[in-house]
Order: C-alpha cells, then sequence, then structure tokens
C-alpha cells in the first residue's frame, strides 16, 4: 500500500482508493495513454471495472421520457457559446499506444461473480489468464491481438490504448479508407459470456446512433482469439483524438495540489452537450446506463459519449445493466428498480459533481453531497448547488425526468455563474414563464406618485400582481382560445372564463390568476384544487395567492420548492425576493435580488427592489448605482431616473442627504426634461430638502447654486417661492390656495 497523494490526507491507498477519504489518488505524472482512445476511463489503468456493478432486471421503475430532443451538438458550441472552453488539442495516434499493456491487478475480477481475481500473493505476480477461484470461470486479461497482426484483411493493428470494463482496445489503420485511424474493441475475456451479449448489444445499438457528441461505429469483425482459435468480435469505432474528463480533472487536481476541480463554467459546457447527447438517445428509446468523466472524451472543441456497451433499451426489464459506483441511482441497490431517464440524469448530476469539486463521492457520500458549509463553491453559486441537489435528488420523482428540462435549467445556472464571475448580465428569456408584469403594470409615462409608490415596501396583493406568470401550455386544447384573451380585462376574462363548461387544465390556472389578480383568494382556491402537488404550475399560483393574501411566511416556503425544482429560472427568485421584503426579511431578499438583477435586466422590479433596500439600509449610493443600470430600452427607464433623484434627496436609513447629494440630485433633474408639473413637484421636494441644511446668505458668501440660484437660505426660499407659484397655476382650486399660502410663508422677508 502507498501513501494517499491527497497532503490533507493521512489514509493510505488500497485496491485503487484511499482507506481514509476514498478517493483516487492523484496522477504523479501527466496522462500518456490512451486520451484519444474511444473506450472508458483516461489512463493506462483507469478503467473503473472495480465500481461497476451489475443492476437487477426486475423491478424496473416507469417513466415518462423525454419528447425528440431538438437540436444536435455541432462542434465547437460548448457553452453555448458563452464559454471559452481551452480545446483539448488532436492527440497523435501513435502516441496513444502503450508500451506495456498490462491490466493492474486492482482491476481484476471475474466476469462472471466479479471475485478479485490474478492477484499476486507471497512476492509472485498474478496471473493475467486462469480460473476464478470462486466460481471457476475462465479469465483472461492478456491482449488478443499483437502489433503488426491484421484483422479481417482491412485493419493493421498498431497496438494496445487501453483496456475497459469489457475488453481491449486496439489503435489500427483501416487501410480500405486512406489509412484512416479507428479503435477495435474487443472482449476482455473471450470466454465471458454474459461480456459477449454485452458487445453484441453495444454493436446492435451502435449501428442506429448517429450524433455528433456520440462515438460513431463503422464496422463490425471477427478475429481469432491466439489461445482458443475462437473468432472473437470487434467493434470498429472512429479514433477521438483527445482526453477524457477524467483525465482533464485529474491534471487540474494534480497542478492545484489535489484542492481544484474544473472551472465550474467549463463543467456545466461539458453537462449541457452530454445532457444533449442523452436527450438523443432518450428519444430514440434508448438509455446509456453508465455515464461518468471517464467516458466522455474531448478532442479540440467537441466531447464525445463513449463506451456505449452498458446502453439498454427503455422497455429491456432483462438484461443486465452495468454502471459505476458513486453514479449509480440509490433505488438500483435498495429495491432493485433498473434504470430510467431519470437515472442516466442522475449520473450526470454526480458527474459534474464529482468534475466541480473534490469530495469522496464512492464511501462517504455515495448518494448525496457535502453541505454547502464543507463545499465553498456551493455556497457560492447556489443555483448550481440546487441544480445539483435535484438532479442527485434520492427520491426518483423528484429529480429531472427529461433531457430537454435539466439542460434548460442548467442553462440558466450558467447565465448565473457566467454573470457573477464576469460581472455582466447574461440574460435569455424564459420558456416557461412570461415577462415581470412590473412594467406592464406601470404607467406609460412616469409619473411622481408611480414612482413614490415603487420606492416603497410593496403591499403583497400588489406583489403577486407584478410577478411572472407560467406560460400556457401550447399542447392545451384551450391554448388557442386562451391567446384569443389575452387583452381582456381581468374582471371580464374572469366571467369568461367561469363560464367554460369542461374548463382545460390551463383555463383553470387562468381563471385562477385572473381571481388573484382581482384579489379574490376564496375564489381563486376553487380551480386549483384539481391539481396536484407535483404539478408546479399550480404550486406557483397556490405560492401567489398565499403572497397576495398576506401568508408572507407561507409564501416563501411555497417559492422556495419552485426555485429548488427549477433552480436556473429568473421568476423563483424575484418571487422569493418580493416575499422576503414584504416579510421583513431585508437581508435575504437583497440577495435575491441581486443574483436576478446580475444576471438579467429585464427584470426592473429587482433594481428597484435593491434600491428599496439600499436605502433603508442608508446605502445611499448603492441605490443611485443600482437605478443607473436600468437599460435605456427599458420603458421603466424614466421610472429609474425619478427614483435616482428621489434617492438623493431622501434620508437613507437614518442619513439626510449631503449638499453634495443635494447637487447631484439637482443636475439630475434639470438633465430629466419632464413635465412641467412632475419637474415642478420633484423640484419642491428637492428644494425643501436643501432648506432643511442650508446656512444664511451671510454665512455662505459663494454658495454653490441649486437648479439656478445660490444654494443657501434666501436662494432656496425664492427659488421655492417661485416653483409654488408655477405649480399653482396649473392646480385645482383647493390646490392652488394652499400652493400659494406656502409660497408666501417661505418667501423671504422683505420690507415691502
Amino acid at each position: 500500500m502507498n501513501q494517499c497523494t491527497d497532503p490533507h490526507c493521512t489514509g493510505e491507498i488500497d485496491d485503487g482508493f484511499c482507506d481514509v477519504c476514498g478517493m483516487e489518488p492523484l496522477l504523479s505524472r501527466p496522462v500518456a495513454a490512451p486520451g484519444g482512445a474511444a473506450v472508458p476511463g483516461g489512463g493506462q489503468d483507469s478503467a473503473p471495472d472495480l465500481a461497476e456493478t451489475e443492476w437487477p432486471a426486475t423491478g424496473r421503475e416507469s417513466l415518462e421520457w423525454a419528447s425528440p430532443w431538438a437540436e444536435p451538438a455541432t462542434r465547437g458550441t460548448l457553452g453555448l457559446g458563452m464559454v471559452d472552453v481551452p480545446p483539448v488539442p488532436y492527440r497523435d495516434p501513435q502516441d496513444a499506444v502503450m508500451t506495456n499493456p498490462v491490466v493492474a491487478e486492482r482491476k481484476r475480477f471475474c466476469g462472471n461473480c466479479s471475485a478479485a481475481v490474478g492477484r499476486s500473493h507471497d512476492g509472485v505476480p498474478g496471473r493475467t489468464e486462469g480460473f476464478c477461484w470462486s466460481c471457476g470461470v475462465e479469465f483472461s486479461f492478456a491482449p488478443k491481438i499483437s502489433p503488426g497482426e491484421w484483422v479481417a484483411g482491412q485493419y493493421e493493428v498498431l497496438g494496445c490504448l487501453a483496456h475497459g470494463g469489457l475488453g481491449w482496445t486496439y489503435l489500427a489503420r483501416d487501410h480500405n479508407v486512406d489509412g484512416r485511424w479507428v479503435v477495435l474493441k474487443g472482449l476482455l475475456n473471450s470466454g465471458d459470456a454474459e461480456a459477449h451479449k454485452t458487445a453484441a448489444v453495444e454493436r446492435s445499438m451502435l449501428a442506429e446512433v448517429e450524433h455528433p457528441s456520440i462515438v460513431k461505429i463503422h464496422n463490425f469483425v471477427r478475429h481469432p482469439d491466439p489461445r482458443t482459435g475462437e473468432a472473437v468480435g470487434h467493434i470498429v469505432m472512429e479514433y477521438i483524438g483527445g482526453k477524457s474528463l477524467g483525465e482533464l480533472n485529474q491534471e487540474r487536481r494534480a497542478r492545484s495540489g489535489g484542492e481544484d476541480g474544473l472551472p465550474v463554467e467549463h463543467v456545466i459546457a461539458y453537462g449541457l452537450e452530454a445532457v444533449r447527447a442523452l436527450g438523443y438517445l432518450h428519444s430514440a428509446g434508448l438509455l446509456y446506463c453508465d455515464f461518468k468523466p471517464e467516458n466522455v472524451i474531448q478532442s479540440e472543441e467537441q466531447i464525445k459519449l463513449i463506451d456505449l456497451g452498458g446502453m439498454r433499451r427503455m422497455e429491456d426489464t432483462v438484461s443486465p445493466v452495468y454502471a459505476t459506483a458513486g453514479y449509480r441511482v440509490p433505488e438500483s441497490e435498495l429495491c432493485g428498480i433498473g434504470p430510467t431517464v431519470s437515472s442516466d440524469l442522475y449520473a450526470v448530476g454526480r458527474a459534474l459533481a464529482v468534475l466541480s469539486f473534490r469530495f469522496d463521492y464512492v464511501r462517504q457520500y455515495p448518494h448525496s453531497l457535502p453541505d454547502p458549509s464543507e463545499e465553498p463553491l456551493l455556497a457560492r453559486y447556489p443555483s448550481y448547488d440546487r441544480f445539483l441537489r435535484r438532479a442527485t435528488n434520492p427520491e426518483p420523482a423528484l429529480r429531472f425526468q427529461d433531457a430537454a428540462t435539466m439542460a434548460e435549467q442548467l442553462t440558466g445556472v450558467l447565465r448565473e455563474v457566467l454573470s457573477h464571475e464576469r460581472g455582466r448580465p447574461y440574460p435569455a428569456r424564459s420558456t416557461l414563464f412570461s415577462p415581470e408584469h412590473f412594467a406592464s403594470n406601470a404607467g406609460s409615462a412616469a409619473t411622481i406618485d408611480e414612482v413614490d409608490q415603487m420606492l416603497r415596501t410593496p403591499d403583497p396583493s400588489a406583489a403577486a400582481v407584478d410577478l411572472p406568470t407560467p406560460l400556457v401550455d401550447p399542447d392545451d386544447p384551450a391554448a388557442g382560445f386562451l391567446a384569443g384573451l389575452s387583452g381582456v380585462p381581468t374582471e371580464q376574462l374572469a366571467a369568461t372564463l367561469e363560464e367554460v363548461d369542461d374548463p382545460t387544465p390551463e383555463i383553470r390556472l387562468m381563471l385562477a390568476r385572473a381571481h388573484i389578480n382581482l384579489r379574490r383568494p376564496e375564489d381563486a382556491h376553487v380551480p386549483l384544487r384539481m391539481f396536484t402537488s407535483q404539478d408546479w404550475r399550480a404550486f406557483w399560483y397556490l405560492a401567489a395567492l398565499a403572497l397576495s393574501s398576506g401568508d408572507t411566511a407561507g409564501a416563501r416556503e411555497q417559492f422556495e420548492e419552485i426555485r429548488d425544482r427549477l433552480p436556473g429560472e429568473a421568476a423563483p427568485k424575484l418571487a422569493l425576493g418580493m416575499a422576503c421584503e414584504c416579510d421583513g426579511a431585508p437581508e435575504t431578499a437583497a440577495r435575491y435580488y441581486a443574483l436576478l438583477w446580475n444576471t438579467d435586466h429585464a427584470y426592473v422590479s429587482a433594481a428597484f427592489g435593491l434600491a428599496r433596500l439600499y436605502l433603508a439600509g442608508g446605502e445611499r449610493a448603492e441605490a443611485v448605482r443600482t437605478l443607473d443600470t436600468v437599460p435605456e430600452l427599458s420603458n421603466l427607464r424614466a421610472h429609474a431616473r425619478i427614483a435616482a433623484v428621489e434617492a438623493l434627496i431622501t434620508s437613507a436609513g437614518s442619513q439626510p442627504p449631503g449638499d453634495h447629494d443635494l447637487r447631484e440630485a439637482g443636475d439630475r433633474l434639470e438633465g430629466l426634461k419632464l413635465p412641467d408639473e412632475s419637474h415642478q413637484r420633484l423640484a419642491i421636494r428637492l428644494l425643501e430638502a436643501a432648506l432643511r441644511l442650508a446656512r444664511p446668505a451671510a454665512a455662505n458668501p459663494h454658495p454653490p447654486t441649486l437648479l439656478g440660484n445660490p444654494m443657501h437660505e434666501e436662494g432656496l426660499r425664492r427659488n421655492l417661492e417661485h416653483t409654488y407659484r408655477m405649480l399653482a397655476r396649473t392646480a385645482g382650486d383647493a390646490d392652488r390656495y394652499a400652493l400659494i399660502d406656502r409660497a408666501n410663508r417661505i418667501r423671504p422677508w422683505t420690507w415691502v
């Protein structure tokens, strides 16, 4: 046994894993071969056969699978063009050939009963061929083809590339197709009947698969075993000149002393392409079953899924299934449940975690993840943490059930991560939620009263109305009918929907929304009763209903559940920000508002929420800075500019504005070009705030100017008097007299 190579661990390597931390050893040298081979594993003895375990074939859970995948992956699209993943140089195939093709003893197991075979004892090296001591089945770990041999009169073998769970892989030249490089994959043990079956499955399924992110099969040939003369099948696959994600992760860990995983944005980029490929397989009725970093190779700017030997059809409940410890779902061990779409996606979630940070995913956390308090990366990216926890949830029904949904949520998480890292937004229109109604509920022209309302803590019922709403399912029979009601007033909309004799689910949801907007909580409950708690759309309206009714604590709890289910969506974070603010939790609300606003400037209510909370906390400059980031093209840009002036002239927490704040407010007001009445009303607020801090003219002989007049007591009084009288000219009778009285009281004392 050898000392664990993690500098923070005192354990020893036993059977390839540390007996304390459970991790594989760090690479002590750069990975040589066989990164270019289309085989599981990343190094010369890295195929984790020890961890591959057969799933029982009975009791397969029946879950719906995804609709056909919309768009295949293409070269150079890692991270949807948002992430610059360093390309992995194409590796010369001849450099990848193993000089000493030997299966490490720790990876020698019987293909029939999984007993350890071929092990050394008493100083005598273990046998590479023989019979299992437990079940008597013959085993052989020796390569079956030697360098220089020809296979099927077409393929000239140069040597071994690597070994995997089902056999050796060899590099060869195809002399029938311009000498192109190919990979031949044979059986680990020609006498292993189960391995023969699995290889036959791989051959038939590979022939059906055509996707740019999945290894291609060219041919299937037979070659005699040199010892028995038996014809052994070999799959002929494309050569992929790159490195597995497992290799890339090991190299990164070696450079960082064992601490760092791959950059999280790179990991997500890999995950998106992998999920895209799995979505393709699922749409064809196939399950991959053994996803792990060692089975994904990056070459240049593209990744490829390799080693399809564990694949099976969804309806197949008989064939054995192989999965790797640390990546297999808990129900496979506890209940004997076979693979499903969600178990494929579970393995992706586990792989992303393994690539992102170091943890004992085999022994200490075989079906769970470290807490964010233990792993800083999860604390830094809470949405990524929630994504991983949903993907790897122990309860099958709570995981992602289709690749499209998983990819969509992971894309949203990627946008948040990039916004955090790069300090700029990465917006995108949601396919699940409408835009927020905050902007559409605001008036087309920015008024002072409206802006005043935006800078006050929202009323819970008003906050519920402003939230985004789930989009109508286009497959609902009433989708077209509901689209025609988009411009109908809410009162009339509710009456129309109440008259429908046989309402569809979408009609019920829209009716609930109408009643929420009309502040009719009892009526809103009725159409939601038919839905189960698993329908997140109905759950969204129940949460909005709780918020509208003033149950802010209940709304927070319900919106948190939706956030956990949809970790990449913006709408639940906005809803939580509003619910927390209404519930008297400003710090939590500010975190949600900031996360959302930093990612997508389309949610202007988050900017106003942040500004409110900054002001309440005495951070006037931050409030103004946030309001200034409302985009020029937003229809609430004018509201934000007025709000910035108000933020400068009102108290921030217990801090009144200073001279600098007031002068900046004056400059901003003069640049707003508001209608006369709005300009005068805002000017009065500014001048009154300045007057409270002003000194007499004699004490300030060289004052700055504010709105064109000296910023001392006499100048401010004259300015205020003039502004009161200007505003009185257009006011109604009652207001006119009050404004004139104010002007008379505020005017400077004179002898006439």
